[in-house]
This record gives structure tokens, C-alpha cells and sequence, in this order.
């Protein structure tokens, strides 16, 4: 294949953008939904053709500037360029970024029937991929953060798509604002390691080797490297883009948008944005910035766990999920914090193999979600039960995804979560407790959902639910085949740290001790959940303010409200408030009035009254003449 049709691949989601946004008061709802399908269909294609024929070239795999085309030049060597740079993680995240979205796309069809802004969903729906894909493919880190915004306004456009409801308006502005925040981060991190390298480039700025790299790392602030400084200013933006904590509250309050949309967030684009980012930036920050590496471990270790515990508790379908995706990201920075180069980049190579696999059974997840929704216009999982007799095939595709994602043998989930947690062991024996903990309350609350739904109290539902479409169940059918499949991938072979083979296979104590743990949640989950049981209600209760303090999200959205209302805008906004309208504005309006005063006195003189003049000219010449007096007696 020619590596310059990889051009397309970018193109034609901004193409479907295009049309069905300049056409969405004139275009067939059907003639929209199926452009937009047809554009990311043959970009799925072309990814397919563009990773099979760069996998096959012989090793090591070489990065390759497919396009190059200088936009902003600065300096001899600062400048920006707008390109496609191929190497194998930006050919995997092509792979997993138009697949899904393919998949959401055609499920998008039967969700989204009947909506009012069905044209502008889709016109929406392929900036995101079109954003998603020139952010992967970027040659430079500022390339990178002019795709990362439109990621961003992609994002609060669809979350925000129901316009009418507070809700969806509130959380669209949420993502977008805290997201924003973090992004100065980024923005400064890409400011400062452009300021000493003079470079954006990605192959100058990660080369190990490189002089001005190196240099950073002799400059000091505060005690600490000026590299290490911007890295962590750079993740720092990931961390926002990947709802890492404590910027992630933006997240679950996302899910006012279309179940669709969610999908697409979740698995695919925007919140791996983060973990590819690290990803990107890693053989520089292993190098010569590891601190860094120790912040991105200690931050994805505590956020697998918070997350996870915060799901267990929850009752709306997708905030489960959400916090669940929270989790699983949390995992995948974990391995890259722990990894290393080459032969000791096991981490590496798990959090890419995790994010692939992820992707398939997170998506699956969620449009089996929007299936469940579809059917009973309902997200609590307390007005569920017993969904299975009405929803077989949602039911099993729902369950493979569960499966998956609890790490259960032979499903994909089990052979990428296995390689994270032998790298966190081969680290950390603290990193490997808390990832294994996390694993078996990730079987509990996902097995919790899935007994809520399913099976547990046989309710009489006021409208019979009914089982989805088949354009709504295919797509499912197919990241189904991937949860089950992907993991058999021998992923070492495509995807590592120093773009060399590296053989991996499971490892038999870590995997016993991990689907033991799962197989323990999933237990746990089905004596309490399968049938209708007073033990949940019985252990809430006893933990009482505990139980509240973790459904409510430990308060992280109340702390973040106090210090904003409460400080920010109380102590520093409304002094400053104060000292602007009644100092700098006061001083202001003295100045004019004096202005005035003074023009309306000195405008007496120019009065075009002949008597006036003689009376200021005789005061005049007698004030002088007493002058003179006094000044010679």
C-alpha cells in the first residue's frame, strides 16, 4: 500500500464533517447517517491496509514522515509542520480509532433514529474521529495540541448535543472547562521543552541522544530538572484528557451525552488522548526525566483504585462505566510508569496491548448499555431485572464484555491485564496490591451491574422491553468477536518501547492470583445480586457514613465547588472585584470628573464675550503689576 493514502484515512471523517454541516438543514436524515458510515468505513479499511503492510516490513520498525509540509516557521529550526508520522503506536491507535467508531457510527443509525439533530450529530460525531486521528498521526507536539483542542470542542459539542436540558449544557461545560485547565498545562510543558530544544518535532525531541535534551537535564528549578518540569506539565494535560485524578470530574457528568457518543469517549478517542500522549513522550522521559514516570505510576495507581471503589456504588449504568473507564486508563498509566526500555519495557507494551483491548470490550459495553436504555428509556440499574428473557442477545453480548473486562480467561481483558500487573510485581509489590485489588472490585461492580440488569428481581415493566435492531446488534456482535479474540495477539511482536520485538507470554502465578481474585469478585457479586437479597442494603447501612462518603465520590465535586464559590470567588474574586470597581473604577471617574470641572471653568475663557476678555485682561495686567511691585520694593 502507499503510505501517502494514509492522508485519506485523516480526510474523509473531515469530509463527512463538511457536507453534513453545511447540509444539515438540506440533507435526508439517511443520506447523512450512511456519508458519514461510508467515510469512516473506508478510513477502517485503509488503517487495516496501513497496519498490515507496516507490520510486515522486517525489524526494528523504523518511524516513517509520511507527509511533512511546513506551516510556521520561527526560526532555522522551530517551526511548525502539519504531517503523519507512522510508527507502531500511531498505526495501532488508526487501527482502534476508526474501528470503533466505525462500530459506533452503524450503531448510530438505529440509536439516534427519530432524533431531531440527527444530521448535526453526525457532522459532530466525525469531527471527533477526524480530531482523534490527526492527533495520533501528528509529526510535532504542536500539531499534536491544535488536534487535542478540537478534541476537546469535539467533545463538548456531543456531550453537550441535548442542548435543551441543564444537564447535558452543565456537563458539556464542565468537560470543557476543567479539560482546559489541564491543557495550560500541556500548553506550557510543549512552551518550555520548545524553548530549550527548538523543536516541536517528535523524532528530535525523543531521541535519547539528543544534545539539547540532555542539557535540560543540568538545569535545575526548585531542585528539580527543567525536563522533568515539562514532562510532567506535558502529562499533566494527559491527565486532564484522560480524567486522571483530581481532574477528573469532568467524566462521569459527560454521560448527558448520547450512549453513542459515550462509547466513542470512553474507548477510543479522548481519554486514551492521555495515555498516548506518555506514550509518545517515553523514551525521552525514561531516559532522562524517570521522576516523571514515578508521577504517572503513583497517579494511575491511585486513580485505578478510587475509581474502582467509587463503582461499586453507583446506580446509573453509564456512570459505572465511566467510573470503570476511569479505572482501566488508570491501569494503562500504571504500566507505562512502571516501564523501561527495551527488554525491561513489559510495562510499555501492556498499557498499548491494554488500550487496544480495552477499546473493544469498553465499546461493547457501552452500546450494550445504550441497548438496555433503548429498550426501557431508564439508566438506573435499581429499576432493572431480569432483562435476559427480553434481550437474549444483548444479555450474551454483554456478558462477553463483562467477562472481558474482569480479566477472565480466555477473553482479551485477561492476557493485557495480566502483562500490567507482572510488570507492576517486577516494579513494586504495593503497585501489584493495589492493581489486584483493583481487579477483583472491578469483577464485583461489573458483575454487580450485569446480575442488576439481568437477572435479580423479575419485574413487570409497563412497556415490554424489546431486543435491538439488528444495525444496533452487529456492530455489538463485532467488538464482541474482538473482546474474545484480541487477546491472542502476540502484541510483543508490534509494540514496544524500543520498536524491537519483545516476546511475551503469560505468566502462570500472576494470572493464577488475578483470575482467582476475579472469579472471587464475580462470587461476591452473585451472592449478592443474582436474586433479590438484603445483605447490600444490610453492609450500606453498617458502613453508614462511609458507604455516603464513597457513593457520593468522596466529595471530590463539593470540595472543588467550596474552593471555588466559597474561596476563589469569595476571598480573591470579590475583593478584586471590589478593588476594580471602587479603586481602579473610582480613580477612573475622579479623573473625568476633575477632566470635566476643569473644562467647564477653563471653556469661560472662550466664551465670544467682549466684556469677559477686557475684565481677564485688565485682572491680568494688574496682577502683574503687583508682581513687579512686590518684587522690587
Amino acid at each position: 500500500m502507499n503510505p501517502t493514502l494514509t492522508i485519506f484515512i485523516i480526510l474523509l471523517p473531515f469530509a463527512a464533517f463538511v457536507i453534513n454541516g453545511l447540509l444539515s438543514n438540506k440533507l435526508p436524515h439517511k443520506t447523512a447517517g450512511w456519508l458519514a458510515v461510508i467515510a469512516i468505513g473506508i478510513s477502517t479499511i485503509l488503517s487495516w491496509q496501513t497496519a498490515v503492510s507496516y507490520f510486515l516490513q522486517s525489524e526494528p520498525y523504523i518511524r516513517q514522515l509520511v507527509v511533512n509540509i511546513t506551516w510556521l516557521r520561527f526560526t532555522e529550526t522551530l517551526q511548525v509542520d502539519m504531517g503523519i508520522l507512522l510508527d507502531p503506536i500511531s498505526v495501532m491507535m488508526l487501527v482502534v480509532i476508526t474501528t470503533v467508531s466505525l462500530m459506533v457510527f452503524v450503531y448510530s443509525l438505529g440509536y439516534m433514529q427519530g432524533e431531531k439533530g440527527f444530521v448535526r450529530y453526525f457532522a459532530f460525531l466525525s469531527l471527533f474521529s477526524f480530531s482523534m486521528l490527526g492527533l495520533v498521526v501528528a509529526t510535532n507536539l504542536f500539531q499534536m495540541y491544535m488536534f487535542w483542542e478540537l478534541v476537546g470542542v469535539s467533545s463538548y459539542l456531543l456531550i453537550g448535543y441535548y442542548y435543551n436540558k441543564p444537564e447535558a449544557v452543565a456537563a458539556a461545560k464542565k468537560a470543557f472547562i476543567v479539560t482546559r485547565f489541564a491543557d495550560f498545562g500541556f500548553l506550557v510543558g510543549i512552551l518550555i521543552l520548545s524553548y530549550y530544544t527548538g523543536t516541536f518535532d517528535f523524532i528530535t525531541i525523543t531521541n535519547p541522544e539528543n544534545p539539547a535534551i540532555i542539557s535540560m537535564t543540568g538545569i535545575s528549578f526548585m531542585g528539580i530538572s527543567v525536563l522533568t518540569w515539562a514532562v510532567v506539565l506535558i502529562f499533566m494535560g494527559g491527565a486532564g484528557k484522560s480524567a486522571m485524578f483530581p481532574l477528573h470530574i469532568w467524566l462521569p457528568d459527560a454521560m448527558e451525552g448520547p450512549t453513542p457518543v459515550s462509547a466513542l469517549i470512553h474507548a477510543a478517542t479522548m481519554v486514551v488522548a492521555g495515555v498516548f500522549l506518555v506514550a509518545r513522550m517515553f523514551p525521552v522521559v525514561v531516559f532522562h526525566a524517570p521522576a516523571a514516570l514515578d508521577v504517572v505510576a503513583f497517579i494511575g495507581a491511585f486513580t485505578l483504585l478510587f475509581a474502582a471503589i467509587i463503582a461499586c456504588t453507583q446506580t446509573d449504568i453509564k456512570r459505572i462505566l465511566a467510573f470503570s473507564t476511569m479505572s482501566q486508563i488508570g491501569y494503562m498509566m500504571l504500566a507505562l510508569g512502571v516501564s523501561g526500555y527495551g527488554h525491561e519495557g513489559l510495562g510499555f507494551t501492556a498499557s498499548m496491548f491494554h488500550l487496544f483491548t480495552h477499546a473493544f470490550f469498553k465499546a461493547l459495553l457501552f452500546l450494550g448499555a445504550g441497548s438496555i436504555i433503548h429498550a426501557l428509556q431508564a439508566n438506573d440499574i435499581r429499576q432493572m431485572g431480569g432483562l435476559r428473557k427480553y434481550q437474549p442477545v444483548t444479555h450474551i453480548l454483554f456478558l462477553i464484555a463483562c467477562l472481558a473486562i474482569a480479566g477472565i480467561p480466555p477473553f482479551a481483558g485477561f492476557f493485557s491485564k495480566d502483562e500490567i500487573l507482572t510488570a507492576a510485581l517486577a516494579s513494586h509489590t504495593v503497585y501489584f496490591g493495589i492493581a489486584t485489588l483493583a481487579a477483583a472490585l472491578t469483577a464485583f461492580y461489573m458483575f454487580r451491574l450485569y446480575f442488576l440488569v439481568f437477572w435479580n428481581n423479575e419485574r413487570t415493566y409497563a412497556h415490554t422491553p424489546h431486543e435491538s435492531p439488528a444495525i444496533m446488534l452487529i456492530p455489538m456482535s463485532v467488538l464482541a468477536g474482538g473482546s474474545v479474540v484480541a487477546g491472542f495477539i502476540p502484541f510483543g511482536n508490534f509494540v514496544t518501547s524500543d520498536l524491537k520485538s519483545l516476546e511475551t507470554h503469560v505468566h502462570l502465578n500472576v494470572a493464577v492470583i488475578s483470575t482467582a481474585v476475579a472469579l472471587a469478585g464475580i462470587t461476591i457479586a452473585w451472592l449478592f445480586y443474582k436474586r433479590k437479597s438484603e445483605i447490600p442494603d444490610t453492609i450500606a447501612a453498617r458502613l453508614g457514613g462511609l458507604y455516603q462518603t464513597i457513593y457520593r465520590k468522596f466529595y471530590i465535586d463539593e470540595i472543588y465547588l467550596f474552593i471555588t464559590k466559597r474561596i476563589i470567588f469569595n476571598l480573591v474574586s470579590q475583593p478584586l472585584a471590589w478593588f476594580d470597581r471602587h479603586i481602579i473604577d473610582g480613580f477612573m471617574d475622579l479623573t473625568a470628573t476633575a477632566t470635566n470641572w476643569i473644562s467647564a471653568e477653563l471653556k469661560e475663557f472662550q466664551s465670544g464675550q467682549l466684556q469677559k476678555y477686557a475684565y481677564i485682561f485688565l485682572s491680568g495686567v494688574i496682577l502683574i503689576v503687583l508682581v513687579v511691585l512686590y518684587t522690587y520694593s
